[in-house]
């Protein structure tokens, strides 16, 4: 019926039955959060399953007979648990898959290293695995619950005994909240929850199926606010080409190819050629453009392209039916705790069998030794052989550990004649035998329940740890200024009458080449100096006398600067630095008077202080017209320094006498072994004092050395270096060294013959298990020798300044010793002794202190064969 044909009375009821629109959006919002929250996006924290992924997984059960069944096949029997179409089901089975735990699969799944998908659901297969046969499910201590359709029934959580949460990692969106647990390594969870039973703190850290190299300095153990830097591995395999190898996690192939061509086409990075060579391990091989840096474009890689990713995670999940915040230590204990439940669980479930297995074993043979069964021929109601059965019992009965119940005499009704005729006493007795020598280890690990569960941990460990070291290397990183590494992709120009700059500029006067990311410093006839981000074109105030590329906090850059000063006449001279400033506002580099400017003006990279010669004007009153002046006599101060008087007499002209020197001396560089950098912040281990031609030498473990320049963008592989150090070209190198080839250690001295910069040359033999194992450049090197002779150990001590003439670094050298080399420790030098500096190195200097022993083994087919130690 229309409303218009309701007479008054029925309008009126309709108006009260109505629901606001508020209140109904109200409930029903909530009532959609709540769903989506609980049964789509946020995983249990018993069973760190999401519901599709537990209801997949219990299809899989049902369907288990130990082969491969087809993917589409498990959807169609998921399906009767899950109220959703087939298409979410297929993705969340794949996804399951690709984490290599659960799932044992068969066909094409796709790849998340390149971001390809998986085969249709027709052509795959999946069985479950092993070790979720044996971890995941257990009907006797699941908790049950029926289907959405009340048809079925369904686990509400499986009895998962172990943190399979934080091995798989999940992620999640839900209506106003989120999840992102990132997956951990699979041996490092269960020897954290060894500690744990054992009373331990634990920190357990991320491990990503990609590899690559990973900062979690910031990881806030998983809660939300943390952030993890992940990195790209990239090798250099020449001054020509890069190559990576790992990617970071939450990146493909693919992506990441695509992020460093849209690097490239904008200018911050300049390669030639970017070619995939991914198969069975990732392989992106990078092809640099002429004249660029290998370690300047790696860095410039890591900041403009996915090389490096930075990923927030935000640790939720359902407990008690409510989203809860935890960190993954905490997600760990709980998850520990619980395996230790169950275990119990299922130790009390399997002492109820035993003792119900020996209760009955008891009854039937008492039933067939005492021969009850002929007791019961005359017998002529049902009820009748149960009452004689049972009171051929009752002397029996008190040795039993519960009452005789009805139940127990059916059953032994039920025992065959063949069997009552073939009963063997001795059989028997061994039965209950075993069952008791089993019901005394239940109760054992019953009392002994956190030692039963580090013995469950160390089995699983033993079973299914290998293959699963961690992939991805923890590491620290430095921060990259973009600013610093950015490829030049613009010119410098300036219209110094007119006052513009900019890199569009391209009629007026080039100045230099640029990155469109730069700070530019610009110094006015007048005394101005401002700093202004570099664009197509500027203005930034007539009569401009210098500009050039900004670098802020740059203590090298030193000004020599003479100023007329307007209030006085006098002409002022200062030597400034301008290490910080406001962008794009005016600083006065004079007193700021009217009438002051300029007269003469040098911007010194290296603090270099000239000499200059000063002419008066002809009517000047002094005596002396004309006179020399160094600069390097005042002191360096800041930019607003009003400096000292040159004269008071006006000056006609001044110019260069002669070049300048530094003089804030050489520059003290550091060596930072956690990240493999160089610094000026006293981080790391002192290298030396350099001035600009100095150069640096590193050894690496596989016997190359290199030079290179003391670039504060130099990288290092820390994990490979074995010393770095000041390059000095009369010092002589001792090594000791394992030759792959003929398995014995060798020992040679020899000077440094090359002079090429960033080109590796070997000192040890050309074989793969060759290694450089101690390196020094003291003059008076001594190591200690631990020799096997026969079954016999002695200790020798070698000069190896006596040992071996200086010789080529091409040279094999000497034999160390004709007996077996089981340990080398370099002693302290001569001069250490004497408080000499240090100059010698058995591995990372950060790591392993002069005169420390570090094992090391070589693998060589199946065996290992111990070489020594470093």
């Amino acid at each position: 019926m229309s409303d218009n044909n309701k007479n008054p009375e029925e309008k009126e009821n309709s108006l009260h039955d109505s629901i606001p629109v508020t209140g109904m959006y109200k409930d029903w919002f909530l009532d959609y959060a709540s769903y989506v929250i609980l049964e789509r996006a946020v995983p249990a924290i018993e069973d760190g399953l999401k519901p599709v992924q537990r209801r997949i997984l219990h299809a899989m059960k049902e369907m288990d007979d130990g082969r491969f069944n087809k993917v589409a096949n498990i959807i169609g029997q998921s399906m009767q648990y899950h109220p959703h179409g087939d298409a979410s089901i297929g993705d969340a089975i794949v996804n399951l898959g690709q984490k290599d735990l659960l799932i044992e699969t068969q066909g094409n799944w796709g790849d998340i290293r390149t971001g390809d998908g998986a085969a249709a659901a027709r052509y795959i297969e999946a069985r479950l695995s092993k070790f979720a046969l044996e971890v995941v499910f257990n009907p006797q201590t699941t908790e049950w619950q029926l289907s959405y359709d009340g048809r079925k029934r369904e686990p509400v959580t499986l009895p998962v005994k172990f943190p399979l949460l934080l091995a798989q990692g999940v992620e999640g969106i839900a209506v106003g909240l989120s999840t992102k647990i990132l997956p951990h390594n699979f041996i490092e969870l269960i020897e954290g929850s060894i500690r744990v039973l054992n009373g331990e703190k634990t920190n357990i850290l991320p491990d990503f199926p990609t590899g690559g190299l990973a900062d979690f300095s910031e990881y806030n153990e998983g809660l939300r606010g943390g952030r993890i830097k992940v990195r790209a591995r990239i090798e250099e395999e020449d001054n020509k080409t890069l190559l990576i190898k790992d990617i970071p996690f939450g990146t493909t192939t693919n992506s990441l190819i695509e992020s460093i061509i849209k690097a490239n086409d904008k200018g911050k990075i300049k390669i030639k050629k970017v070619v995939d060579n991914t198969a069975k391990d990732v392989e992106i091989l990078i092809q640099l453009a002429p004249g660029q840096s290998p370690d300047m474009t790696i860095d410039a890689l890591y900041a403009f392209t996915d090389c490096e990713v930075s990923i927030s995670p935000n640790a939720c999940v359902i407990i008690e039916e409510k989203p809860i915040f935890l960190t993954v230590n905490e997600i760990l204990e709980y998850n520990t705790k619980q395996t230790k439940k169950l275990l119990k669980s299922e130790l009390e479930i399997r002492k109820g069998e035993l003792m119900e297995k020996l209760l009955f074993s008891s009854l039937e043979k008492i039933f067939i030794e005492n021969r009850i069964y002929r007791d019961i021929e005359e017998c002529e109601t049902w009820e009748a052989v149960i009452q004689t059965i049972d009171k051929g019992l009752d002397p029996f009965k008190p040795e039993f550990y519960r009452d005789i119940t009805t139940e127990d005499i059916v059953r032994l009704t039920e025992i065959k004649i063949k069997r009552i005729s073939k009963f063997d006493a001795f059989k028997a007795d061994e039965l209950m035998r075993k069952l008791q020598e089993e019901l005394k280890e239940v109760n054992y690990n019953l009392k002994h329940l956190t030692e039963y569960a580090i013995k469950y941990y160390e089995n699983l460990l033993n079973k299914y740890g290998k293959g699963r070291e961690r992939k991805t290397e923890i590491r620290t990183f430095d921060t990259i200024e973009a600013t610093v590494v950015a490829a030049n992709n613009a010119k410098l120009y300036v219209n110094r009458a007119d006052g513009f700059v900019g890199y569009g500029l391209k009629k007026d006067e080039f100045i230099c080449d640029c990155s469109d990311l730069d700070d530019i410093i610009v110094i006015r006839k007048d005394g101005k100096c401002v700093v202004t981000k570099i664009q197509e074109k500027g203005f930034v105030g007539k009569d401009i006398i210098h500009v050039a590329v900004f670098r802020k906090g740059d203590e090298r850059m030193v000004y020599n600067l003479i100023y007329l000063d307007g209030g006085s006449g006098k002409a002022m001279v200062k030597r400034f630095q301008v290490l910080a400033v406001t962008r794009d506002r005016e600083y006065d580099l004079t007193k700021g008077t009217k009438g002051s400017k300029i007269l003469y003006l040098t911007a010194n990279p290296n603090g270099e202080a000239e000499i200059i010669t000063v002419y008066l004007t002809q009517g000047a009153k002094a005596r002396i017209k004309v006179f020399d002046f160094e600069f390097s006599t005042i002191e360096i101060k800041g930019r607003s320094a009003g400096g000292n008087i040159l004269t008071k007499y006006p000056v006609r002209k001044i110019q260069l006498k002669m070049e300048g020197v530094s003089t804030l001396g050489g520059l003290d560089i550091y060596y930072d072994n956690s990240i493999g950098r160089l610094n000026t912040d006293q981080r790391g281990r002192k290298i030396g004092n350099f001035l600009g031609e100095d150069r640096i030498i590193v050894f690496y473990k596989n016997g190359d050395y290199e030079l290179t320049t003391f670039e504060l963008t130099n990288r290092y592989e820390s994990n490979s270096v074995v010393l770095i150090e000041k390059f000095d070209t009369q010092k002589v190198y001792s090594i000791i060294y394992y030759d792959g080839v003929s398995k014995n250690h060798f020992v040679k001295r020899f000077l440094i013959e090359t002079t090429t910069l960033n080109k590796k040359f070997n000192v040890v033999s050309d074989h793969k298990q060759s290694q450089l194992l101690i390196v020094s450049s003291d003059k008076q090197p001594q190591v200690k020798v631990l020799l096997a002779k026969g079954k016999e150990q002695e200790e020798v001590e070698y000069d190896l300044d006596m040992l071996i003439d200086v010789k080529g670094w091409k040279a094999i050298g000497n034999k160390l010793s004709s007996h077996k080399v089981l340990e080398i420790k370099l002693l302290d030098s001569i001069s250490q002794k004497e408080g000499g500096e240090e100059n010698s190195s058995e591995g990372n200097e950060e790591d392993i202190e002069i005169g420390s022993t570090v094992e090391f083994k070589i693998k060589k087919d199946d065996e290992e064969e111990q070489l020594g130690l470093f």
